[in-house]
């Protein structure tokens, strides 16, 4: 098995949850996100960026507006929509709800006996 595609698949999983988490400190340019995310050690690229922030912003939870540059062309910023607020915090949830129980399962606890636990089937 190769860890390289397993750590890749992990970050995957929250990128999404990272890209909406920097988007709700306000209100930033895709470049901007790139740059928050080299710095908390989760490259991403603007080609895996761009498309993420169309889907977001069709799925109703994010806007944008262009600004014009000095620099350049127009540049696009982005901002969550009350709706992306919304799902930002179903997303909060669920990850609370994940990190709690991969800590649960990877710390060295007492586990409840089989008596005490549910059985699904």
């Amino acid at each position: 098995m190769d860890i390289q595609n397993t750590q890749s698949q992990m970050r995957k999983g929250v990128l999404e949850f990272c890209i909406m988490s920097v988007i709700r400190q306000g209100e930033v340019y895709p470049s901007d996100i790139v740059d928050k995310m080299k710095a908390a050690n989760l490259n991403i690229l603007e080609g895996t960026l761009y498309p993420l922030l169309t889907r977001l912003k069709n799925a109703g939870y994010l806007n944008y507006r262009w600004v014009e540059s000095n620099s350049g062309p127009p540049r696009k910023y982005f901002v969550m929509t009350t709706e992306g607020l919304l799902f930002y915090e179903a997303l909060e949830s669920t990850w609370k709800e994940l990190a709690d129980a991969v800590h649960a399962l990877t710390q060295n606890i007492p586990h409840k006996s089989p008596s005490e636990t549910e059985t699904i089937l």
